[in-house]
């Protein structure tokens, strides 16, 4: 079973996509803790609706991150989801939670990916680069924005006419759903790193 931090800077859809997958026998998981570096961030209000700890947190994480491991060993998390969280992540985070970090980002990386990649602006670019093909990716998270091992993907079609809205939509869908079945892999063992990518055991 994981135990799961969530940190999220917004609405915190992703998280509650979680949730329900804990809450639905198909995630073996549960949450500890939901993390925001924004004090209005719905997913703060949500998660604390639900009976979830919730804790705001404003560093930069150029001074090591303020208490972030401290706050997840005194909740007993194990694993972090980063579910539409906006800062980098402390390298001595990443160092202690090696390949026990995800994140969710709305786009085929390594393309669409990187600082200021977020949200609508993750949509327009795509529109405007003329692909056809958009979509959802889980993949562990390293020093860099969006450059660690990618666990899982899934495609989406770019449709005539798409507004950045439109499309947004399209791939929150597959978001809600990918995110849960690559944390599953996790709780079930079956993710394996090696030469800077990810393996899935049977």
């Amino acid at each position: 079973m994981l135990h799961i931090a969530v940190f999220a800077s917004g609405r915190g859809s992703n998280l509650q996509a979680i949730h329900s997958a804990i809450a639905s026998g198909h995630l073996d998981a549960d949450l500890r803790l939901v993390l925001s570096n924004h004090t209005d961030a719905a997913a703060l209000s949500w998660a604390a609706a639900q009976g979830i700890p919730t804790v705001h947190l404003r560093y930069d994480a150029k001074d090591g991150g303020g208490d972030i491991l401290e706050l997840l060993h005194d909740h007993g998390a194990d694993f972090i989801a980063l579910a539409g969280y906006l800062k980098l992540i402390p390298a001595h985070v990443v160092r202690a939670f090696r390949h026990r970090i995800v994140n969710i980002h709305p786009a085929l990386l390594p393309s669409f990916g990187g600082p200021g990649m977020y949200g609508r602006h993750v949509h327009t670019a795509v529109l405007a680069a003329g692909v056809k093909v958009s979509g959802a990716t889980v993949h562990l998270v390293d020093e860099e924005y969006d450059r660690g091992p990618i666990v899982r993907q899934e495609c989406v079609p770019v449709e005539e006419g798409d507004t950045a809205e439109t499309l947004a939509a399209r791939v929150l869908e597959v978001e809600h759903r990918i995110f849960p079945e690559a944390l599953q892999l996790f709780a079930q063992d079956r993710v394996k790193v090696a030469d800077g990518r990810v393996f899935i055991s049977q």
